[in-house]
């Protein structure tokens, strides 16, 4: 029997005092945005600013280049090459942590969501074979015995337990309680600065926009490696959260930069009810995504690989970066499609500004779904706190319209080309409009 037909809600809708409801396509969510609300700062100045030390830009906090024996062993790092480039070192032992310095970081976090015990007790994973000949490395290097000691010390006593229970456990006992450390399954990307090189007081932090656009090319590359690694170390992950928190108000417990990466054994919420719409019509990526945003006049900038644009129905104001590429996966695109959504990311992060909180959260083809869907990034902007109102009606005050949004950020977008502190890019009115820029629709080829 034939439905009658039913038109979606449209994803936005501009009222006659000039209130914005906007619907998510992808999820449901409802927001509004009220005039006038929009207002507020949205800067989030550090508290108590202070004149550098010089020891202060190499040991502000753990991250640090001089604490790297405060951190888990490394699982690589990439360094610059004397030709100006990038290269990797992986499986550094503990005694040559200090003959390079890392521009970026692949550790393991000390305190993981989904614990090594976690995966151990109820799917049955082991340590593989790889990582515990890795660990039997470090360990046989008494500067790597050394390391691990000072670090499974330390998350002892945070842990509430005495740093004195690490020399009453036997060998077993302590090769049992590093597994997390050489083959967990939550990791941080952790970039070399602070503190920017120019900065004169404790307010210039380095964020992802104060990079240069080959620095965060890095920076996105080895994230996009740790990813497929943690894929495929263990069977059972379903999932790799990766994400990047900036500032203390959007979940950073460090106000120095990084991003992490979790692996989950579910789909995860916001991949499920992707899917589920996207079953129903494969190109919504295309229709209800990039195509509606042009059509609306919400794209911000573009270049060969990837498109970005104002996002509509999110808690809080949201730029989006797509890849146009074919291939699903970032670590299955050529060097060339992951740079151009480097580039794109990295120019909202610099219009976004430093002093401003965030969320950056990947999304990407869950390893088990056979339906295509294109690797897309949105970058939040933690400018207002979720409170009674949202929690009641499960409608959303976001204080700054797309359209908004979107002027805001090709202003500045504009400006940072002009000072070449950007890559080469299409921005505002510049941006391609044609329909289904997105070939993740096997469709599209034929």
């Amino acid at each position: 029997m034939l439905q009658p037909y039913s038109p979606s809600a449209e994803p936005l809708t501009r009222m006659a005092d000039g209130t914005v409801k906007q619907i998510s396509p992808f999820t449901g969510t409802e927001v509004w945005t009220v005039p006038g609300r929009g207002n507020r700062p949205i800067s989030h100045p550090a508290a108590e600013v202070h004149e550098l030390t010089q020891a202060e830009r190499t040991r502000a906090c753990t991250f640090c280049p001089a604490h790297y024996t405060e951190t888990p062993p490394e699982k690589s790092r990439v360094v610059a090459s004397p030709g100006g480039g990038f290269e990797r070192i992986d499986a550094l032992p503990a005694s040559e942590l200090f003959d390079t310095v890392a521009e970026f970081r692949r550790i393991p976090n000390l305190f993981e969501i989904l614990s090594y015990d976690y995966w151990h007790a109820n799917h049955g994973y082991e340590v593989p074979d790889a990582a515990r000949e890795r660990m039997e490395a470090y360990l046989a290097d008494p500067a790597g015995a050394a390391h691990v000691a000072r670090v499974a010390r330390a998350k002892l006593r945070a842990s509430g337990r005495s740093p004195e229970a690490w020399e009453s456990m036997d060998d077993d006992a302590r090769r049992e309680y590093l597994a997390a450390f050489f083959a967990g399954g939550h990791d941080v990307i952790v970039a070399r600065r602070h503190f920017t090189d120019d900065a004169v007081d404790s307010s210039a932090l380095a964020g992802s926009g104060t990079l240069t656009p080959a620095e965060h090319r890095a920076y996105v590359r080895l994230s996009v490696q740790a990813a497929h690694d943690l894929y495929q170390a263990n069977r059972w992950v379903r999932y790799v959260a990766v994400f990047q928190n900036w500032l203390r108000p959007a979940g950073a417990s460090f106000d120095h930069l990084h991003k992490q990466l979790v692996a989950i054994d579910e789909r995860g919420v916001s991949s499920e009810l992707e899917l589920q719409r996207v079953r129903a019509n494969p190109n919504l990526y295309n229709e209800m995504g990039v195509d509606y945003a042009a059509y609306r006049g919400l794209l911000v900038a573009s270049n060969e690989h990837a498109v970005a644009f104002a996002g509509f129905g999110h808690r809080y104001p949201t730029l989006e970066v797509y890849s146009t590429s074919a291939t699903c996966e970032p670590w299955l695109m050529s060097r060339d499609e992951v740079d151009a959504v480097s580039d794109l990311l990295h120019a909202l992060h610099a219009a976004t500004g430093a002093d401003v909180p965030s969320n950056e959260e990947w999304h990407h083809k869950p390893l088990d779904v056979d339906q295509p869907m294109p690797w897309h990034i949105t970058l939040k902007w933690r400018v207002s706190t979720l409170a009674g109102f949202e929690g009641g009606t499960k409608i959303y005050l976001n204080t700054i319209d797309p359209w908004t949004l979107r002027d805001r950020v090709v202003a500045r977008l504009e400006d940072l080309r002009a000072d070449r502190l950007i890559a080469p890019m299409a921005v505002g009115e510049e941006c391609p409009t044609t329909p289904n820029r997105l070939l993740y629709n096997p469709v599209l080829g034929r």
